[in-house]
């Protein structure tokens, strides 16, 4: 995502931002309800997410910019169901993700709009990252069956998609400013083909219900905030909510996916050089949400039963991030 809080009056032409994500889900939640007994009964899954983002700014004027994200991500899964059910196995996914590319425009004179302004994004996102990764399952103690690992862990999603983005700031005065950043990845693809059966064979109601194979998700978030400016260091403090939803926008929704949202209080904090940046990011989770996926509904409609799938969720994610300018 591009630096809105100034770069506008910025004469360097490149800038190169390296951002890592960590975080680890563990608590499972149906809606809003937090299965505490997964954690108790040592039956809850556990991912451990670790992402790099590459991205390479190429400013043309104080107004347009070009964009090239490239990600890298290394992934673990620690569960029972998935393998034998009573021992505890790990699956893994390493490689590069989903690259996307575009452009950003300034929406205001940024001589005229010296305190703030608005920045659109759009870009193309390309399903280079494997989004049919597999590794072994064990079935017991002498029998593994290779197959996809879960949806969480995959490096891709295996469609082509696109981004918009709104970013925004405004400084009050040399101290106090306000931040606010918008951005929504439309899928149009409705399924990529991979088998959540981990190697086996597909149960009958999933094959009913679509969830037999992966969707391919829309997904957005938006976060907002202040910022207090203190010589070279800027403390921020503001409110971020992330979010895959039941339904795209555009295409179909069928498939396995578990949507949800996570809204959280996003403590950060900047040192701002001449030439360079370095950051981090700590969202803290306030509320979390499985909501009710495609499939859920087709199965409570055959069935009028209410029923809704699990989620798990984490606690908190750690953004580190160090910028270039050039």
């Amino acid at each position: 995502m591009a630096n809105h809080n100034g770069d506008a009056h910025d004469n360097s032409k490149w800038s190169l931002n390296v951002n890592t994500r960590y975080f680890k889900s563990y608590k499972h939640f149906r809606g809003d309800h937090e299965e505490k007994e997964r954690v108790e009964k040592n039956t809850e899954v556990i991912n451990h997410n670790v992402s790099t983002d590459l991205t390479l700014t190429r400013v043309l004027n104080n107004r347009w910019s070009l964009f090239f994200n490239l990600p890298v991500i290394s992934n673990t899964r620690s569960s029972l169901y998935e393998h034998d059910g009573r021992t505890r196995h790990m699956t893994r996914s390493f490689g590069i993700g989903d690259v996307r590319f575009g452009a950003y425009a300034w929406l205001l004179s940024p001589e005229k709009m010296t305190k703030g302004n608005i920045q659109l994004g759009l870009g193309v996102k390309l399903p280079t990252g494997d989004y049919k990764y597999q590794d072994y399952f064990y079935k017991n103690d002498s029998t593994q069956v290779l197959g996809p690992v879960d949806q969480s862990i995959q490096l891709g999603d295996g469609g082509t998609g696109f981004t918009v983005e709104l970013n925004s700031y405004y400084n009050f005065n040399k101290t106090v400013g306000t931040y606010a950043n918008f951005y929504y990845l439309l899928n149009p693809r409705e399924q990529n083909g991979t088998s959540t059966a981990r190697g086996g064979t597909p149960s009958v109601t999933n094959v009913r219900n679509g969830s037999s194979v992966m969707s391919v998700p829309d997904q957005y978030m938006w976060r907002a905030g202040g910022n207090f400016n203190f010589n070279n260091i800027v403390a921020s403090a503001g409110v971020r909510m992330e979010c895959v939803p039941s339904d795209d926008l555009i295409g179909g929704s069928s498939g396995f996916r578990r949507p949800g949202y996570v809204i959280s209080a996003e403590p950060g904090i900047t040192y701002t050089g001449k030439k360079i940046n370095i950051y981090s990011f700590v969202p803290v989770a306030l509320k979390r949400n499985r909501t009710q996926s495609y499939a859920d509904k087709i199965q409570t409609r055959k069935t009028g039963n209410h029923t809704i799938g699990d989620a798990a969720f984490a606690d908190y994610a750690i953004n580190v991030g160090v910028s270039f300018k050039f």
